[in-house]
């Protein structure tokens, strides 16, 4: 047996336990494991438990930690697929312990889940996307190397692709934001279409701007959005 450290007392006990333990010892250090000893001679009766060793492990070092954590991910994501996420390669993705996924989502190798992420029924995680703080509606696809950071709100059906980081904004039901863009402090509406390499000009050197991009609007690659600025619905802006 190993003692893990963790010791419970009788509260009428316990005081009177402590204070008998002394250091007359190599290091001259109190051990509380002499409380063992100290009651027994008292005439208190003492029981070990048996428990997982996974729950007792010590985290004393970074190796140790790294041990912890990985005994964790192994459970969180049993606990995802058995709430009928697909993982396709497991071991690669790091969920968190809030982590709400949907059923049917499907994540596929080396994706990152930070704290605070929901997402939605029948939606798709490719590989080597990375989410913090973010809500993903149902039937969505994400990525591959996406990043959602705190704040992006992605609607049902909507299409967040390759290289786009979102952050503080909302994509609406539907809306294509497949390649190489920024979207910051934004809202892009239901099935508008955000073209390759197309940036929101968030930040004036002063204060975060906002940008509105309308339900249906077209907006041609390279663009270069400069907040505050505000696109109606179903217009178009050229390359």
């Amino acid at each position: 047996f190993c003692n893990s450290g963790v010791m419970c007392f009788r509260a009428e006990d316990m005081i009177a336990t402590l204070e008998a333990i002394d250091n007359t010892n190599a290091k001259g250090e109190y051990y509380l494991t002499d409380a063992v000893e100290v009651a027994r001679n008292n005439g208190k009766s003492c029981v070990a438990v048996e428990v997982d060793e996974a729950e007792t492990l010590g985290v004393n070092s970074r190796p140790q930690l790294a041990a912890a954590e990985a005994i964790l991910q192994g459970r969180l994501r049993i606990n995802a697929m058995n709430e009928g996420a697909t993982l396709i390669d497991p071991a690669s993705v790091f969920l968190s312990a809030d982590t709400k996924l949907g059923r049917d989502v499907i994540v596929e190798p080396n994706v990152v889940f930070g704290p605070g992420v929901t997402v939605g029924d029948n939606t798709v995680i490719k590989a080597f996307s990375h989410l913090e703080s973010c809500v993903v509606g149902k039937g969505a696809d994400i990525g591959p190397y996406a990043r959602l950071r705190p704040g992006a709100e992605i609607g049902d059906g909507a299409k967040v692709g390759n290289f786009v980081e979102i952050k503080k904004a909302i994509v609406e039901d539907g809306a294509k934001v497949n390649h190489l863009s920024y979207i910051g402090d934004a809202r892009v509406g239901a099935k508008a279409n955000i073209g390759a390499g197309t940036i929101t000009c968030n930040y004036d050197g002063y204060r975060k701007q906002h940008t509105d991009i309308g339900a249906g609007a077209f907006i041609g690659s390279n663009s270069a959005l400069v907040a505050p600025v505000e696109i109606g619905d179903g217009a178009i802006v050229g390359a």
